[in-house]
């Protein structure tokens, strides 16, 4: 009986291997929700990153003539403050990570999910936590983030988002 090793390289199987590389560096843009994830953000760009940019959403505002609704039409700013058009950032990545942390209010959260759907690009979200966060005010951000995000992580520290990211290959 051969073995799965010898089974996995005959042949009959050569239509079922993955012949790209797997090791490639994504483009990333990690974008801050609010004003306490702005801090741990600017403090994971100074890391040394390949294809990752930072942003903050946090000084999103609604325009006057929207009711105080968010739509896609505002602007993204990178940690130097300069303006950015957040669809034309999702044009050329791979990946969205937000970061937000527990109890805070992350509207904008909705804009940016909704411009990555848009556009087809995977998000995660990182929620800022600890043991002693109380549930209610991870639900609430959680409430906010569960609709555009594939996949939530709750992060006890920055050190574990900057894990997370280099796993992803950020």
């Amino acid at each position: 009986m051969a073995s799965e090793s010898a089974r996995a390289n005959a042949a009959s199987e050569v239509g079922y291997r993955i012949d790209d590389v797997n090791w490639r560096q994504r483009s990333v843009k990690v974008m801050a929700l609010d004003r306490h994830s702005e801090a741990v953000v600017r403090r994971l760009a100074q890391q040394r990153w390949g294809g990752t940019t930072f942003f903050t959403a946090a000084a999103f505002a609604p325009r006057p003539d929207t009711d105080g609704q968010l739509s896609m039409v505002n602007w993204l700013s990178d940690l130097a403050g300069r303006t950015k058009d957040l669809v034309d950032e999702l044009d050329t990545i791979d990946l969205v990570a937000m970061v937000a942390t527990a109890g805070e209010a992350v509207p904008v959260a909705s804009v940016i999910g909704e411009a990555a759907r848009t556009k087809r690009v995977t998000t995660i979200a990182f929620v800022l936590g600890s043991a002693s966060t109380p549930p209610e005010a991870l639900s609430k951000t959680l409430a906010q983030l569960r609709p555009w995000a594939l996949m939530l992580v709750m992060a006890g520290s920055e050190e574990a988002i900057a894990e997370a990211l280099a796993a992803l290959r950020a």
